[in-house]
């Protein structure tokens, strides 16, 4: 018999034992970050609605979106990434001429709540803004490998693509090829036929996808990786020409952490280059050019991430430090 009120479906409680084991992890996280020059920033839960819409593409339906007492819309911010974008518009001073943040916060979504996803979740994100340098694009990538090794993941790796590779491709190709390791290509298949996409048509952008390679701007990140961050391709990184990365607002380098060498595991965290976003919100200068500001980003996944650890490493009670 139930004994009080239940949480809505896809919300929960944290219990004792594993808020402890998130706080853990968030400060070794956080340590890392901090020792690569980031700091801490914290954007409201609640944005106005036209903030966050038309930035998602087929995923802006799972936005909470709701009226206040005004009549305003408003909505409980999607992923931390938005905000920061319209945080960034507002204050540009702190461009000099970069500007690295990092920052832990509840995000919202509407889905169906299944293994490892819920509609309330924790995101850690950290992002360099104001940069179109490779060695940021490297940092990052280096700084998210850094932080899962330093949490005990040592078989983690990092799938790493370019949206540049997929130019010539249609957007409903791009979001199911995005689901591939998820469902399988037959699968992929299946939707891009329910989509009234010609056999022919399917066959050639999934051979063409398979056998892309990884593109000039790809190649100087992987040498600084390995040269500058002594990382190893194919032991902490991979080039992956299938990942696609669903959000429209990524224009370059794309990435994926999953727990093992297994494509398939579920994605421990996720980001990439998005250098058109910011300037979605920065007003038109006196001569009408939209000013554009450069990004590169990456964000964990904290709940994902404590169940792969407490199936791992933290039950066992040696969590690296």
């Amino acid at each position: 018999m139930q004994k009080a009120p239940p949480t809505p479906k896809g919300f929960r409680d944290i219990l004792p034992d594993t808020a402890k084991k998130r706080r853990e992890v968030i400060n070794i996280i956080a340590g890392v970050l901090q020792e690569a020059g980031f700091v801490p920033l914290e954007t409201p839960t609640i944005e106005f609605a036209e903030t966050l819409t038309g930035k998602y593409g087929e995923e802006e339906k799972l936005i909470y979106k709701f009226k206040d007492r005004g009549d305003r819309s408003l909505a409980l911010r999607y992923d931390l990434t938005v905000p920061l974008a319209r945080f960034i518009a507002n204050n540009q001073n702190l461009l000099k001429p970069s500007f690295s943040r990092y920052q832990i916060g509840q995000v919202f979504r509407g889905e169906n709540p299944q293994h490892g996803r819920y509609r309330e979740f924790t995101q850690f994100d950290f992002d360099t803004v104001g940069s179109n340098n490779f060695e940021d694009d490297a940092k990052i990538i280096a700084t998210a490998i850094n932080c899962i090794r330093k949490v005990g993941l040592k078989e983690a790796t990092l799938l790493i693509n370019d949206r540049a590779n997929f130019a010539e491709t249609p957007v409903e190709v791009i979001r199911a090829v995005d689901k591939l390791h998820k469902i399988g290509e037959e699968q992929v298949k299946e939707e891009l036929k329910s989509q009234n996409m010609a056999h022919d048509d399917i066959e050639n952008h999934l051979f063409k996808i398979k056998n892309s390679k990884p593109t000039e701007n790809l190649l100087k990140i992987f040498e600084l990786l390995e040269s500058k961050h002594s990382l190893k391709t194919d032991v902490d990184f991979t080039f992956d020409p299938t990942l696609a990365r669903g959000l429209d607002y990524y224009t370059g380098a794309i990435f994926e952490m999953k727990p093992s060498k297994d494509p398939a595991a579920l994605t421990i965290g996720s980001g990439g280059r998005y250098d058109n976003l910011i300037g979605m919100f920065v007003y038109p200068d006196k001569g009408g050019g939209q000013k554009q500001i450069p990004a590169v980003g990456f964000s964990f996944g904290i709940d994902r991430l404590i169940e792969t650890l407490s199936g791992s490493i933290l039950d066992h009670g040696y969590l690296c430090t």
